[in-house]
């Protein structure tokens, strides 16, 4: 019998989007063996050459400018994508995705980011009969989300789905999952081993993420990771800088960051076992991260937002009580002596954060699988001679 064919089709603006593409991906596949799925992330796989020239751009317009982001952000945030970007979506990607879904033929489609979302609402629109879902990463939508083609929303919370109604969306197409996270954030691993992996102490260990755009500038280092690191002769610090090697290095050149309890962690698949070990987040509010963290019942602590989504998702993370902003050091202060003061009774608290979750951890594939076994079959769309070569796996 033939498998169920799930696309997954994501960005590079940010790791989230694709993360839980990844993430929702192992889920299905683990839920049934009667499924396969693939994950794109378009822009890169059709252009890539020219893909990183553009996420490279959107990164320093983040970090550099986050005013100008926030302000380009609130402008159309009633607004679906504007014209010219919808014309350049088109020429860079339309006839190539096409080709792509005639090769695959997947039963149902599924984005985590908006632009591959509008590029198949456009197919839908010239005739291709395969369902897409479109996954809302963030706590958050911005009006370039949404598409009257689109099957299903899966989102985080019921305010989400409140807006998406608010605009128009109807009420059977939308769906509160939260969002997914991989598997392993749902496992507790071995607390002395991951320490033995890492080199760590068994000592009040506070986590640093957010480093791997470079979003650790100057001013920042000096006044944020710098304190921090003060701290280290009581507190273990691991400084997350993910494929940022030139950050790392920038931070060793610091005698303040080669003190012993202070570890810059590059890039790691194995987050999810630090979290385990961790007492406390420090991050950008960014939806996949904290809702890791929130998986893993971490109190957070969020520098920086960027205004838009990461000031909503801030906002959202605060109201349930899952973290706090940073508004002054003694913000930090405080957290750092109730550290010590708690520690190692701070699990206790991490199990009252998982517990507070509204959402299981599998809603989302739940949620396609059941739209799977509902679905009438439906006609394979003709393979394309000109489409890449891609293989399911």
């Amino acid at each position: 019998m033939r498998k169920k064919r799930i696309l997954l089709l994501s960005e590079g603006f940010g790791k989230g989007h694709t993360q839980a593409a990844h993430a929702l991906s192992v889920e299905l596949r683990q839920s049934s063996s009667e499924v396969i799925t693939r994950v794109i992330e378009l822009g890169a796989f059709l252009h890539p050459t020219i893909a990183p020239w553009i996420f490279s751009a959107y990164r320093r317009t983040v970090t550099s400018q986050p005013k100008l982001y926030g302000m380009l952000y609130r402008n159309q945030y009633e607004k679906s994508l504007n014209r010219f970007a919808g014309l350049f979506l088109h020429r860079m990607f339309y006839s190539q995705t096409k080709a792509i879904i005639k090769q695959l033929k997947p039963d149902i489609i599924i984005c985590t980011h908006p632009f591959p979302s509008i590029i198949v609402s456009r197919l839908k629109r010239a005739g291709l009969a395969v369902p897409l879902f479109t996954v809302i990463t963030d706590y958050d939508v911005h009006g370039t989300w949404i598409d009257s083609a689109v099957d299903k929303y899966l989102v985080s919370t019921p305010l989400v789905r409140e807006r998406l109604l608010g605009r128009g969306v109807p009420e059977a197409n939308v769906e509160v999952t939260g969002i997914p996270v991989h598997p392993n954030f749902r496992l507790e691993h071995s607390k002395e081993q991951t320490r033995q992996q890492f080199g760590l102490n068994a000592m009040p260990t506070v986590m640093v993420m957010g480093g791997g755009w470079g979003v650790f500038k100057k001013e920042e280092k000096e006044e944020l990771l710098t304190y921090l690191a003060s701290w280290s002769k009581d507190i273990q610090l691991l400084i997350c800088l993910g494929t940022n090697e030139k950050a790392r290095h920038q931070l060793l050149e610091e005698e303040v960051f080669r003190r012993p309890n202070v570890h810059l962690i590059g890039y790691t698949n194995e987050i999810n076992k630090l979290m385990d070990i961790s007492d406390l987040l420090i991050t950008k509010p960014g939806g996949m991260t904290c809702t890791e963290a929130m998986a893993k019942g971490i109190p957070m602590l969020f520098y920086s937002p960027i205004p838009g989504q990461e000031e909503r998702n801030c906002e959202y993370f605060q109201e349930q009580g899952y973290g706090q902003k940073i508004t002054s050091i003694a913000m930090i202060d405080h957290w750092f002596k109730l550290l010590l003061e708690q520690y190692p009774e701070l699990s206790k608290r991490r199990t009252t954060i998982r517990n507070h979750q509204q959402y299981s951890a599998q809603a989302c594939s739940t949620t396609i699988m059941q739209y799977l076994k509902l679905s009438a079959k439906r006609p394979y769309i003709q393979a394309s001679t000109t489409a890449p070569l891609i293989q399911w796996y």
